[in-house]
């Protein structure tokens, strides 16, 4: 007999809003559409706790889950930064942005340059897939789509590295 099973317990999505407010802080999310690379997963969720967020959300279907991959590649950032898996991802969408949650999608053809995007407030940043980017119905739901400024020959970067793109110019907003 052989058991799959998460290297890490799942939080909520309340769970991560809580934890901004026990903080005193406008929550910042990062939503994976469904990644799959674990070391990317495990990347954004160093990243995200070492910038401050609050947490990440996945999906429950055709996404990387918190595998032993993960929870290395997060260099022990899993323990303390929740991780909620949600049934579907614009149904989590609508709620956040109910809750008053502005949701940034990245888009290489995004309406809004980076530093152009106001992520003071409560903010969620949606990072798409490795192949596809957000999947049509995310990018339809997100109130921004955002683009990172690309000086080189290459049009897209790592999503880990887009992640922390946009996650260090949340920081650098909420600290000026």
């Amino acid at each position: 007999i052989i058991a799959m099973v998460a290297a890490h317990s799942y939080a909520t999505v309340d769970d991560i809003l809580a934890l901004a407010r026990e903080r005193g802080e406008a929550p910042l999310i990062v939503i994976c559409d469904e990644l799959s690379d674990p070391h990317n997963l495990g990347a954004i969720i160093r990243t995200a706790e070492c910038a401050g967020a609050h947490g990440v959300i996945i999906p429950k279907r055709r996404s990387v889950g918190l595998t032993a991959v993960v929870g290395k590649a997060s260099a022990g950032a899993l323990e303390y930064l929740p991780v909620a898996r949600v049934s579907n991802l614009v149904s989590t969408i609508r709620d956040l942005q109910k809750a008053g949650v502005w949701v940034f999608g990245t888009a290489a053809d995004g309406d809004t340059g980076l530093y152009a995007a106001d992520l003071k407030g409560p903010a969620a940043i949606v990072i798409g897939n490795e192949g596809d980017g957000m999947s049509p119905l995310v990018r339809k739901n997100c109130d921004v789509t955002v683009h990172i400024p690309m000086e080189g020959k290459i049009s897209s970067l790592n999503a880990s590295a887009a992640a922390s793109i946009l996650l260090y110019e949340a920081v650098r907003q909420r600290l000026g």
